[in-house]
This record gives structure tokens, sequence and C-alpha cells, in this order.
């Protein structure tokens, strides 16, 4: 903090200047003027917080110097020090806002009382002057929210003579209205290093600079839908569209952006800004994507667009390409869906929005029946905006490819998934027949039992093991005979029952056959260890 001493008399300002506790204070830098000429000038250079100022003074007396500071540095605390103790300069320096007054001689006590007390009140304003400039900025930056929050609440307002509407008086005049609709997407929100707040602000001083010029309109952040901005025109109708190609073309031309642009209908009534909102959206959806204009702004709908066509009328030729396993059998079917969907070169964003949406309720079904994870995105919208140029064009070729990548994408997974699948039934299968060696397991029985034919079978677990069932079973058989035969107290027939053979010899000839030496043989061999 900075203080200034007042005075013509140098005793006096020295006397102050030993007598005050400045440190305590927090006055750190003390300046003297020997008049009122003298401290307007350095007040003007220094902006003192605290003023000590005597009244009597050569060419700026302290009436003047306090009326002065009063108009042009009110902020300040000022103290004034006097040897006249006089009702008359009393009321002076209280009528120019004066902190207090001090007589001459000054004690050193009431000095440093009434400093205190003067940097007190300082202080105390001085928050409240910063708390007040913080709600002005606060309020100046708010300004575009306000508007957003209240137009966007006059869309559903039964009426705009609500007196919280009272600040768009030049809207209540109107009695007919017609809105339009400007799309932003998240590609023009990318273009603003993704700063949302940042893209609409400056969208919004493009098309409200162009509105303000012939005082026809507001254009405002529609809060209620995500990457909409509406336009309410309530005079100049027949320039409308001439506005809107400038809007467009401005856009395009200072920011490289796209932001395509639909005309509602003319209502009568700011109660029916609903319809015209609705009729502009429909023109929206209905809006031909594939044709490359330089002007995106939609006055009409087509009067019969053609008919959404469903995806899921194709669901039984791409369930039979899944099942061929390769993406050449949907090479031609991905290519009679798009042309069937672009009948006369049009397609439309709802229709577009309805393929997608119809794609990814297919992939989700089949992800499901192979018991594939599936993450559905986040936004239909926000996944086709890729497919979109800097010119609002959509690359219905570049859909089509990324499509294919992610079917192509799905079906090696469903290769892996059936290779790992058809392993670990081998392997249950030969699980099966260890578990029942000792019984007669035909091939017919697995098959059944596993829901494989026989064929596939036969195969699979000679690409496995190396060696065909019935071999795998007699090997199995063997290994329990060795096992049993080294129990001295069993007979041959009861092993050869217990393994699952019937006849006693046969199953001696197959030992034999296997193992090079009779079941006796093996076990006298055992014994003689």
């Amino acid at each position: 903090m900075k203080a200034l001493i007042v005075d013509d008399e140098n005793h006096v300002r020295d006397g102050i200047k030993i007598l005050a506790d400045w440190e305590q204070n927090g006055i750190q830098e003390i300046y003297e003027a020997g008049n009122g000429e003298e401290a307007i000038k350095l007040i003007q250079i220094i902006r003192p917080e605290i003023i000590f100022s005597d009244m009597k003074m050569p060419k700026v007396d302290g009436t003047q110097l306090l009326e002065w500071i009063k108009e042009n540095h009110p902020n300040s605390k000022t103290i004034v020090v006097t040897g006249y103790d006089d009702y008359h300069y009393m009321r002076k320096a209280i009528h120019f806002g004066s902190s207090d007054y001090l007589l001459k001689p000054i004690e050193p006590e009431i000095l440093n009382q009434t400093l205190e007390k003067a940097v007190s009140e300082w202080k105390k304003e001085e928050v409240e002057r910063k708390r007040n400039e913080t709600s002005s900025l606060l309020i100046n930056e708010m300004k575009p929210v306000f508007r957003d929050r209240k137009l966007t609440q006059l869309m559903k307002s039964d009426s705009i003579q609500d007196e919280k509407y009272e600040v768009f008086e030049w809207l209540q005049q109107s009695r007919q209205y017609i809105l339009a609709l400007v799309r932003v997407n998240g590609k023009t929100i990318e273009a603003f290093q993704g700063d949302r707040d940042l893209t609409y602000f400056s969208i919004l001083n493009v098309i409200n600079e162009i509105l303000m010029e012939y005082e026809c309109g507001i254009g405002f952040r529609y809060l209620s839908k995500k990457g909409q901005i509406i336009i309410i025109f309530w005079d100049k109708f027949e320039r409308i569209e001439n506005h809107l190609v400038r809007m467009y073309r401005a856009l395009k031309e200072l920011m490289d952006i796209s932001c395509p642009i639909a005309v509602g209908k003319l209502v009568n009534s700011s109660t029916r800004l609903m319809d015209s909102y609705h009729q502009a959206r429909e023109v929206l959806l209905n809006r031909d994507i594939l044709i490359d204009s330089e002007n995106r702004v939609f006055i009409k709908s087509l009067q019969s667009p053609p008919i959404v066509k469903s995806l899921m009328s194709y669901a039984p030729s791409i369930e039979l390409a899944i099942k061929t396993g390769e993406i050449g059998a949907f090479e031609e079917l991905i290519n009679q869906i798009a042309e069937d969907l672009t009948e006369n070169n049009y397609l439309s964003l709802r229709q577009l929005l309805n393929l997608q949406n119809e794609y990814m309720v297919i992939s989700n079904k089949w992800f499901k029946y192979y018991n594939f994870s599936f993450k559905e995105p986040e936004g239909i919208e926000e996944r086709l905006e890729l497919f979109f140029d800097s010119n609002g064009t959509f690359k219905l070729e570049e859909y089509k490819k990324r499509i294919k990548r992610e079917i192509a994408t799905f079906l090696k997974k469903v290769k892996k998934s059936t290779l790992q699948k058809n392993k670990n039934i081998i392997i249950d299968i030969e699980k099966y027949l260890q578990e029942n060696f000792d019984r007669d397991v035909k091939l017919q029985e697995i098959s059944e039992h596993f829901y494989i034919s026989r064929e596939y079978i036969s195969r699979k677990f000679k690409q496995e093991f190396n060696e065909n069932i019935s071999d795998y079973i007699v090997r199995i058989r063997m290994e329990k005979a060795k096992s049993l035969l080294k129990n001295s107290q069993l007979k041959i027939y009861e092993i050869a029952n217990m393994i699952g053979y019937q006849d006693d010899k046969y199953f001696r000839k197959v030992f034999k056959k296997v193992e090079g030496i009779t079941p006796n043989e093996y076990r006298a061999e055992y014994e003689k260890r």
C-alpha cells in the first residue's frame, strides 16, 4: 500500500512520517506534497490508498483537493489534518468523503488508531470492489449463456409476452416467425481443437453479426439438442435465403467449416416456434447428402421423400454370407445394398441414420451369437460424421470400405473362435473316450453326443492325435490292462472284462499284437523285477 502526506509545513509532514506505524498497517511507500496542486499530480501517478491532507494550503487548498479526490480517485481514504478546530472544515471533510479529522498537534495514539481504521475500511471496500468487478465480468461472459438459455426456454413457452423474455422486446413486437436450423457436427468442433464453447461462440458471432446488420433475427445455441443452432427470423422473410447463404459462405471462408442450414415454415405465433423447428429438422434429415454443393442451405423439403428402406430385409443374405466365413461373400451384397438405398443417386441423412442403426442391431445379434463382446458406439451421428468431407458431402465409397473392414475383422474372429472351439471339442471327445473306454463306444454315439458329424470327428481326431478313434481306444485299454496285470490276484478273463472285452481270448490276441507278448508273459516279466 501507498500513503501520501499533503501539508505546506515540513515539520508536520515529518511528524506524521515518524509517528505513524506504517509497517504494521501494511504501507510500504510514503510520499509527500507541499500543497494540493502537487498532490493532484502525484495522486495521478502513484494512486495512493491513504491520503493525509491539511486544509489550509496555498494554490489548491484542502477543500479543493478533497473535491478533486472524490471525483477522480474516490477509492482512496482521506484523513484531514488541520490546526483549526473549525466545524466548517469538518463539514467540508465529511461532505467530500474524508475518513476522519485530526487536530494539530497530532497525538501518536490517535494518529495510529485513525490510520488503522482507514486502512481497515479501505481493505473491506477493496474486497467488495473486486467482488463487484468479478460479478460484472461474469455477467459479461454469461451473456451468450443467458441468451441461449432464455431462448431455448422460449421454444417451449406458452407466451413470449412473459416478463422473463422482456429483454427480447424486438422479438415480442413481431407476430410472425420463421425458424432456421444450423447443424454443428463433430468435425466442426475439431476445427476449434475440440473446444465446444468456442465453436458455438465463433459461429454465433458470424451469424448474429449478419442478423444485427438487418435487424431481422437472432441466433442461439439450442441447449435441448446437441449440435444445433437455431435462428429465429421475425422480419424481412423474403431475404432469408440470401442471409443464410451469406452466413454459410462466411463460415466456410473464415473458418473452413461446413454447417448445413435448413429453413422451417412461417408461423403466426411464438407458441408455434416448435412447428417451424420440426419442419426445419425434417428438411435437414431429408436433404441429399451425396450432392456436392457450394451452398448447403435447404429451403424446402421434398414433397414426398422416398420411403426409408430397412436393412433387416437383407438378414437372410447376411446370415448366408457370414456362414461362408469369407469377406468375398459380402462384396456383392454390400454393393447391392448401397445401390438399393441410393436409388437415383439420392441418399438422405434419415436413410443413412436408419441404415447405421440397423447395422448396429444386426452386428450386436451376431456378436452375441458367437459370444463376442460388443461395444456399441456412443453416438450414431458422431460415427457417421467421419465420412463427411470438409464441404459436407457424404463419402459413400469410404463408408463402404469401413463396413467391409469391420466385417472382415469380425469374420477373422469367427474363424479363430471356430478353430479354438473345434480343438476344444476334440479334447472333450478324448476325455469322453477315456471315461468310457471299458465299453463299446460307437462313432455314431459320439456324433450324437457332441452334435458333430461322424466324418468331421474322424478327420479332426486323426489330425489332432495322429491315430483314429478305434486305435486310440485300444491303446487306452492296453495301458489299463498293463496296470491291472501287475495285480497277481486278478484273473486274465477278469481283466479282459474290466477293460471292455467279453472274450478273454480276443483280449489276449489284441494284447500280444500291441505289446508283442501275451498278458501272462507281461505279468511274469513284471514279477521278476
